[in-house]
């Protein structure tokens, strides 16, 4: 194994388990990836804010490949290395689409954004195991498309969360004229971000700026966002 200098774990379904956890014997394989000089590396559709308490358990990890590949960030630098952010546009319209079906919507970017009223009924959603997480760490707004008018920012990606996956289904048709990466996540989200913005690229960009190859790269993941990155790397779990 000594040829390979990286492992990037996807969190949710893969480095967590059915609690949202990191297990002990987890922890201590990557506490001792990092002592014989390897590299981890979170590999994740979580934003920044949605990291907090795991970043606690392992101090050592520096690099994280968030919002499925939009944001490559240097913990210890506190900066990124690579963004790619939605176009204001491109925001607009997909809030427009969305309004089509009942759905709630999440910013993703260095804020984890949703609509204050949504958190209290996600399980609707089919997104209740993450609403104690939502409750700690988001900010919550009376209307979110109101917000982003408001305050227009750089968003790295945003996710739909229905409340089956048929609506899930139109919504993608709706949105597949533009240009946009959409991958189904969970049982009904859609994740909709900008072209080129995939876990698979975002490693690409962490790699070069370390002077790595993909081949030097171990990537574990179970769903569709991981597809990308699991057909670049070395072994793929």
């Amino acid at each position: 194994m000594n040829q390979y200098k990286l492992i990037a774990f996807d969190m949710d379904g893969t480095l967590l388990n059915s609690e949202k956890k990191i297990s002990p014997e987890t922890l201590a394989s990557i506490h001792h990836a990092f002592a014989v000089g390897k590299e981890v590396v979170l590999s994740t559709g979580r934003c920044l804010p949605e990291l907090q308490e795991y970043l606690s358990l392992i101090p050592e990890l520096r690099y994280i490949v968030c919002t499925s590949g939009a944001l490559v960030y240097d913990m210890k630098e506190k900066q990124a290395i690579y963004s790619n952010a939605l176009a204001e546009e491109t925001v607009k319209q997909i809030i427009e689409i969305s309004q089509m079906e009942d759905v709630m919507l999440h910013f993703l970017t260095t804020e984890s954004i949703v609509e204050r009223d949504k958190v209290s009924h996600m399980q609707d959603y089919e997104m209740g195991i993450y609403q104690l997480m939502f409750q700690k760490t988001t900010r919550k707004v009376d209307d979110i498309a109101a917000y982003f008018l408001s305050h227009p920012s750089p968003i790295e990606k945003i996710n739909i969360y229905h409340t089956d996956p048929e609506a899930r289904s139109r919504t993608m048709n709706r949105l597949k004229k533009y240009p946009l990466e959409l991958i189904f996540a969970e049982s009904s989200s859609l994740e909709c971000s900008s072209i080129g913005a995939t876990k698979g690229n975002g490693l690409q960009k962490l790699c070069d700026h370390l002077h790595i190859s993909m081949a030097e790269v171990i990537a574990v993941g179970d769903a569709d966002n991981d597809l990308d990155v699991l057909g670049r790397a070395g072994p793929s779990i």
